[in-house]
């Protein structure tokens, strides 16, 4: 089976060309190929499949093979492939997703895709859509216990459940023992992602994040996209900032439409045959 290993700011994923391959059994795919020491290594499974309705369909398994309705970094090189490999004639890539239709503009350098701008689409904030239980209607700067301890959390769907802390310190923060306490925690029964998050200026952020199915990555492209909401929406940043990840830079924008844009770059490592 071919397989084509590409990542958005160190957020690595396997992706299968659809059109070309059937994978049979995906989850199982992406618990054998995610593991750093004896498979392929990488945050999980990404299959681009021909779409009825968009120009390609991006299906997402994490590593620890559940399947997750979005990926913002993952879907910046589904666009990338896309463009790259002639799925489509054109620069602006029509996405299917499990979290709806996703429109990504690729920026183009030396005939090959080097940065990727992605309407993510509208926010959620109603704590049902999220979903987050037990904490009234929204979930905004909202007490939240977690574990042994009492934080301060903000709850956003884009098109996958976010929690954001906002920090002092972001390295006192020991994601390792954090991260699995908020993922697992009762109040969210389709567990989440935690993103803990330090305010530099009302332009620039600085994150750490917990992703659900994967532990900890150096980019989570949806949750910059939650953490720039949560940000605004508790009035601690600018509707226009630069999220600094362990991975790199993203630029996000909450615009006037409602609409989440977030742009960075996608990166095609290597490509490969796996014994399967």
């Amino acid at each position: 089976m071919k397989f084509t290993k590409m990542h958005g700011l160190g957020n690595d994923y396997v992706y299968i060309n659809g059109f070309e391959t059937r994978v049979d059994d995906p989850a199982r795919l992406a618990r054998a190929v995610s593991d750093r020491h004896i498979g392929i290594g990488s945050d999980g499974v990404i299959l681009i499949e021909p779409s009825t309705t968009a120009d390609v369909k991006m299906v997402m398994y994490n590593a620890d093979g559940s399947r997750s309705r979005m990926c913002g970094n993952g879907l910046r090189c589904v666009a990338k492939y896309a463009v790259d490999h002639n799925l489509t004639p054109s620069t602006t890539v029509r996405v299917e997703t499990d979290a709806g239709l996703r429109i990504a503009e690729c920026q183009i350098h030396d005939n090959r895709v080097q940065s990727v701008k992605v309407d993510m689409g509208e926010p959620r904030l109603d704590a049902a859509a999220i979903p987050v239980i037990g904490h009234g209607d929204q979930v905004i700067d909202t007490e939240m216990r977690i574990g042994e301890c009492q934080y301060r959390v903000t709850c956003v769907s884009m098109g996958n459940p976010h929690a954001v802390v906002f920090v002092d310190d972001l390295e006192s923060v020991d994601l390792a023992a954090n991260g699995p306490l908020f993922e697992f925690a009762p109040a969210f029964p389709e567990r989440t992602n935690a993103h803990f998050v330090q305010v530099h200026s009302p332009a620039e952020l600085a994150m750490k994040s917990w992703e659900r199915g994967a532990g900890p990555t150096r980019a989570c492209g949806s949750g910059a996209c939650a953490v720039c909401v949560a940000a605004v929406a508790t009035n601690r940043a600018e509707r226009v900032v630069t999220v600094r990840l362990p991975g790199g830079k993203m630029a996000l924008e909450w615009s006037g439409n409602n609409h989440v844009f977030m742009t960075g770059p996608a990166v095609e490592v290597f490509t490969g045959t796996w014994p399967e």
